[in-house]
């Protein structure tokens, strides 16, 4: 048996793990190394006093036929298996008192994604719709302006150097301006012209006025998609009953139960290499150190961190430099339980309680620090333990490390959070029944300072013939959890049938053809 040893039990690294021995597969002996206590990374669910909380927020869809099969086989799809407006809300109806897991609460929902913006004291709709209300919200003149800023950016293209010329050559810079610039700045600490155009390659893909307007016109004359929308523009997708940290628990069950091991408090300090390849890793476990041998690696830990560990060769003094300059922002989220909110339901969605129906709410405005807003009662109900009465939303945070949100105490955070909220109209103190914050390092792998140089780290990890990275961290790119997910089904088919070359590893989510043309 080849021993497998893989760093992290994320969305990567358990897919890795299972996809070697599934099926009783006995020709890999596979060890995950997770650094917490807990199952998931940034895709676990935090329980808190009953409540649950998505770190960040995930939506189970995917132009990858092969991840959705995968995410159906380990939970079913609960009512029709179908993106359809007319097929919502076929869930069995919320058990009285909460969540009551089981069983036959094993299944994922089908949910109805809304996601608007909160700017100029108004909601928007998020990706930008042709609605009236709109038009309305922006005024006669804004409106003008953003046309003929558009029609500008139509004819006279920037070079995309930067991701303020990216969204300027796809909105105008009118529209930028609006619903782009303020909410990038509080996620990365950064002016976009200060950030690589990759970011929007990334994340924002095809979307433009131009699909904006083609996905309009398509629901207007009924126009069937066949599956090649624009994930910005989804409209529906599967959500687990209880977070998205119920899937990978289950998975992280099915590797055990198919013979790997999940050894939790393994903090990976150190990777011994040899003649381009590794041979050990080196753990601190409860204040010791442990040496694990295997004959492959899987690794999901941050490429930072993963190179800064190499010890027994000497690494090239430019690789360490570009390595060690990779940046990450870092995240906090703050649940916070309230008998109501002061936001007014104006829409035509029917929600339990009549909240409004958003997954989330973006927050332009400068004048607060958290970027989003989270309802996690319309991710799922059952996240929350009495629905009927109480709404638990989440305040999103991003920040560094170092700075001086991250290092208030949780007494403090807590109170600023509460009162951006008030001062927001959003909530009233008065109304605050419960709290909770979390805390997540280097959750968001970022796109500026040593990153222009990040193909060089790239072509030198391939030179180790044993060493597979996956996933977001792995491959400092902010990937969604398909393409974690992805990027272990192409190392996998590597190491099982000897292929050498790595590219189609580091290929996952950067070709157009998977950004655009993949059907589901």
């Amino acid at each position: 048996m080849k021993k497998v040893i893989i760093i992290g039990a994320g969305p990567a690294g358990l897919t890795a793990g299972y996809e070697l021995i599934k099926d009783n597969n006995k020709e890999y002996d596979v060890t995950i190394l997770e650094e917490t206590e807990e199952i998931g990374g940034i895709s676990r669910t935090v329980k808190y006093n009953g409540n649950r909380m998505d770190i960040g927020g995930h939506r189970f869809f995917s132009k990858d036929k092969e991840v959705m099969d995968f995410w159906e086989r380990l939970m079913p799809i609960q009512g029709e298996n179908s993106f359809d407006d007319e097929k919502l809300g076929r869930e069995k109806p919320l058990k009285k008192g909460g969540p009551n897991p089981e069983k036959e609460d094993h299944v994922m929902l089908v949910r109805t994604r809304v996601s608007r913006i909160y700017t100029l004291n108004k909601f928007f709709d998020y990706p930008i719709s042709l609605k009236l209300q709109t038009f309305t919200n922006m005024g006669l003149f804004r409106t003008i302006k953003a046309g003929f800023s558009y029609l500008k950016s139509i004819f006279v293209k920037k070079k995309e150097d930067s991701l303020e010329n990216f969204y300027i050559n796809r909105f105008g810079k009118e529209l930028y301006g609006l619903f782009f610039e303020k909410y990038t700045y509080k996620l990365w600490g950064r002016h976009p012209k200060e950030i690589s155009a990759d970011w929007g390659a990334q994340r924002v893909k095809g979307l433009s006025i131009t699909a904006v307007i083609k996905d309009a016109f398509s629901k207007i004359f009924g126009f069937k998609k066949n599956g090649k929308g624009e994930t910005s523009l989804i409209e529906q997708f599967w959500y687990p009953k209880y977070g998205p940290g119920q899937l990978w628990e289950t998975l992280a069950e099915k590797v055990q139960e198919n013979g790997g091991k999940i050894q939790k408090g393994y903090s990976v300090k150190k990777i011994n290499i040899e003649k381009n390849k590794v041979v050990s890793v080196e753990c601190e476990v409860n204040g010791k150190l442990e040496i694990i041998e295997g004959d492959i690696f899987i690794s999901s830990m941050p490429v930072k961190d993963l190179v800064e560990g190499f010890k027994g060769e000497k690494i090239p003094k430019s690789i360490a430099e570009i390595a060690s300059g990779l940046p990450y922002r870092d995240f906090q989220t703050v649940g916070v339980l309230v008998k109501k909110l002061n936001l007014e339901n104006k829409t035509k969605m029917k929600t339990l309680g009549n909240i409004i129906p958003d997954c989330w709410i973006y927050v332009q405005d400068p004048s607060v620090k958290f970027g989003r807003i989270q309802i996690f009662n319309n991710w799922s109900p059952y996240l929350v333990k009495n629905p009927e009465e109480t709404v638990w939303i989440g305040l999103e945070y991003f920040c560094n490390e170092s700075d001086e949100y991250w290092n208030m105490s949780d007494e403090e955070f807590v109170k600023l959070a509460i009162k951006e909220l008030e001062d927001k109209k959003i909530i009233d103190s008065k109304d605050v029944l419960d709290t909770h914050r979390e805390k997540v390092k280097k959750a968001y792998p970022a796109y500026f300072d040593t990153y222009e140089n990040f193909d060089k780290v790239i072509e030198y990890l391939n030179k180790f013939s044993n060493l597979y990275c996956v996933g977001r961290n792995g491959q400092h790119r902010y990937n969604n959890m398909d393409h974690s997910m992805a990027t272990s089904f192409e190392a996998v088919k590597n190491i099982k049938q000897g292929i050498e070359t790595k590219d189609n590893i580091w290929n996952v989510n950067t070709e157009k053809e998977y950004h655009e043309e993949k059907s589901n």
